[in-house]
């Protein structure tokens, strides 16, 4: 039977139960504004990731959003529906379908974060713009630790 790591932190000073509980102040005001909009969280979310990378597969997009492929399914048929993405099939591979964040999409993201920096500021108000650089900063180096790439073509 092995050992348990040992953990140098002092518990109080653990992050996970504090991004939690900002996460969710943030998470419950981000949904009041976006709902006009028509958008939820989670459209929030792909929509950023296909600004920020440009066109993937489908499969890609399930990996980096870190959803199962029939969830993705569901969400980018909502976008697709708002006309906020397009889905087209891979030149290089038939079986496969692109996405790619259309104009609209641009758009409505745009106003969503529009919508949004007023939360932003409100949940974040104790910090100054140095220390939200550096947190967003810190946030950034954390979330890229685990991520995926979205490529327009997929390594056999």
């Amino acid at each position: 039977m092995g050992s348990l790591p040992v953990v140098n932190q002092p518990v109080e000073h653990r992050s996970g139960a504090l991004l939690d509980h900002l996460a969710r102040r943030v998470r419950v005001r981000s949904e009041a504004v976006l709902a006009p909009l028509g958008l939820r969280p989670r459209h929030l979310v792909a929509l950023t990731v296909l600004r920020s990378r440009g066109d993937c597969t489908q499969q890609s997009l399930a990996a980096t959003l870190e959803m199962d492929g029939t969830n993705v399914v569901g969400l980018l048929n909502e976008l697709e529906a708002e006309n906020l993405i397009e889905r087209r099939r891979s030149p290089e591979d038939r079986r496969r379908h692109l996405v790619e964040l259309t104009d609209a999409g641009a758009k409505q993201l745009e106003k969503a974060e529009s919508a949004l920096a007023a939360i932003e500021d409100e949940v974040l108000g104790a910090l100054d713009e140095s220390q939200r650089e550096t947190l967003h900063t810190l946030l950034l180096q954390a979330a890229r630790g685990g991520e995926t790439s979205c490529p327009t073509d997929i390594d056999a």
